[in-house]
């Protein structure tokens, strides 16, 4: 089997074809889904099993506690507290971590490969993913953190522009709460709505098993099987999430806030995991807010008129439909100049597309960068873990490159016509000044 760093090679563009990459797939007799990749460059072992446990799936009243759910998992387990955990973990120099979004909830681990620590890790990961506690005491320890945190980000001007577009752009949708919760939701969760949380969703065939290193097929085989043997096989109760509804009209939120910059988004729902003009959007956005200074956003509102240090654009494709988003900070007395320059940009690129110059630049640039965002297997797992998570073929490495060469300025035209309508964009400013609607 060809080693990563071979394949990381290959894959430096040079316009001829990439190798392929063996991502390996399989379905353990409980429903678990098992994504490895096998390279022995180093004797280390990353691992990662999600769950569809985001806070989309948070049951309506109990904001919060997917997100308090997971920071428990580690928080004592299988007869072992936190302490102890972590102390075992730091006696074999292993690293246990995780993620947590509103579609997904995942654990991951770090491991040498020999077989003393990583029996000793793995075993601890099995304990946190199998047999949580959720000790009445922790949970209630937990919680007045997250509560404390809650109350000291309220005060920050950018979180609260974020939770107002956030709820501005998925109103009425799951996607549409904080993945922390609020204080009213988070303060009355017990030990019981996190174990309900748990039953319902961390079950075998919920899971998504990722595996990269120093291993074979077989031992990565034996390891997915002893993750999961605990939980409760099959799926569970875990319903749908809904589309996202498209925004009806444009909609400004003006929320004061005594500062001297105004914190500024604007968007839509973008689109979901999938999409087949997830590529041309991609490239498309390059242009118009996600190349840096190689894009247009930043060169009409930074680099001519000094409106911004920093503005940009980009999509987040999730399960059901993800968000289209600008982002950028200004002097307040700026504001409403900074938002018609915004605003005049987009149309522009929408009326116009992009020019050979800038679908060229663009494309060298992704792809030529393209090696760096796989260039360790901590990197790589995080990719494995998302193709296995929203079922992308097996080849999305492999093809990356491939599809974004092959993008056309007339599918970036119709595929940023299909999914962003300029018109209808959400607008929230947070700052002593207003944006005018």
């Amino acid at each position: 089997m060809m080693r990563t760093g071979m394949i990381l090679g290959l894959l430096l563009w040079s316009g001829a074809a990439v190798a392929a990459l063996p991502i390996q797939h399989w379905q353990l007799d409980n429903g678990a889904q098992v994504y490895f990749v096998e390279n022995h460059d180093l004797p280390i072992i990353d691992v990662s099993v999600d769950f569809p446990a985001g806070s989309a799936y948070d049951p309506v009243g109990k904001e919060g506690v997917a997100s308090l759910t997971r920071r428990l998992l580690d928080q004592g387990a299988g007869g072992l507290t936190d302490v102890q955990i972590a102390g075992q973990l730091a006696d074999v120099g292993a690293t246990l971590g995780g993620h947590f979004d509103a579609d997904r909830a995942g654990v991951t681990l770090r491991t040498l490969s020999r077989p003393d620590e990583a029996h000793q890790a793995l075993s601890l990961m099995t304990a946190v993913i199998d047999k949580p506690a959720f000790a009445a005491s922790v949970v209630e320890r937990e919680k007045a953190r997250v509560i404390d945190a809650l109350r000291q980000s309220d005060g920050e001007p950018q979180v609260i522009a974020a939770v107002a577009f956030q709820k501005a752009v998925f109103a009425g949708h799951p996607y549409a709460h904080r993945e922390t919760g609020e204080i009213a939701t988070v303060s009355p969760l017990a030990s019981t709505d996190l174990q309900a949380f748990y039953r319902s969703h961390y079950t075998a065939g919920n899971a998504v098993i990722s595996l990269v290193g120093d291993m074979t097929r077989a031992q990565a085989d034996a390891i997915a099987h002893q993750l999961t043997a605990g939980l409760v096989p099959g799926k569970g109760d875990v319903p749908p999430l809904p589309s996202v509804p498209a925004l009806t009209d444009a909609q400004v939120r003006n929320i004061p806030f005594p500062s001297h910059q105004s914190q500024i988004f604007m968007g839509q729902p973008g689109v979901a995991r999938g999409d087949p003009d997830y590529y041309a959007l991609y490239v498309g956005n390059y242009v118009l807010g996600g190349g840096g200074f190689d894009s247009r956003l930043m060169n009409d509102v930074r680099q001519k008129r000094g409106l911004a240090y920093s503005v940009y654009s980009y999509f987040i494709p999730m399960r059901v439909g993800g968000v289209f988003q600008i982002g950028l900070q200004t002097r307040a007395d700026q504001t409403g100049q900074a938002l018609q320059v915004v605003r005049q940009t987009v149309d522009d690129f929408m009326a116009q597309g992009v020019t050979p110059a800038e679908l060229t630049q663009a494309k060298n640039s992704i792809v030529g960068g393209f090696p760096l965002r796989i260039d360790s297997n901590a990197k790589l797992l995080d990719y494995v873990a998302m193709i296995g998570f929203y079922g992308l073929p097996l080849d999305y490495l492999d093809t990356f490159p491939t599809q974004v060469q092959t993008v056309t300025a007339n599918q970036i035209a119709e595929a940023f016509r299909r999914h962003l309508n300029a018109g209808k964009m959400v607008t929230v400013v947070v700052g002593a000044a207003t944006a005018a609607k």
